[in-house]
């Protein structure tokens, strides 16, 4: 299987948006359908995941671009995507930056690492 490059994230929304409008869903697209939705693909993810004991080495789910988890994985983003649509968040990356620098903040390196608490 030959790898495609990589795609930045205003891409794939596009992407999204496109195949979201061709199929005129956005009309099932409310904050509540799209939150429920990325719940459950969630839980599909966990699933992949869900008899692993934690000591054994990585299983056929880690392999991607074809392991069950790499689908799952990428059917959250998806629904996250069209979740940013819904909510009118025009940046998501900048949104996952912010994010990041306030979560940076709130967990210094020095404090916690190595740590969860």
């Amino acid at each position: 299987m030959s790898r495609r490059p990589a795609a930045t994230l205003a891409e794939l929304r596009t992407r999204v948006q496109n195949f979201v409008h061709r199929r005129d869903w956005e009309q099932f697209h409310s904050p509540k359908n799209l939150s429920m939705s990325i719940a459950i693909e969630a839980a599909e993810l966990m699933e992949c995941f869900q008899w692993e004991s934690g000591d054994r080495g990585p299983t056929p789910y880690h392999k991607p671009p074809g392991g069950a988890a790499a689908d799952e994985l990428a059917d959250v983003l998806i629904y996250c995507l069209a979740m940013a649509d819904a909510l009118g968040i025009e940046d998501l990356g900048a949104a996952v930056l912010d994010k990041l620098a306030r979560t940076e903040e709130k967990y210094p390196v020095a404090e916690f690492r190595g740590r969860y608490r």
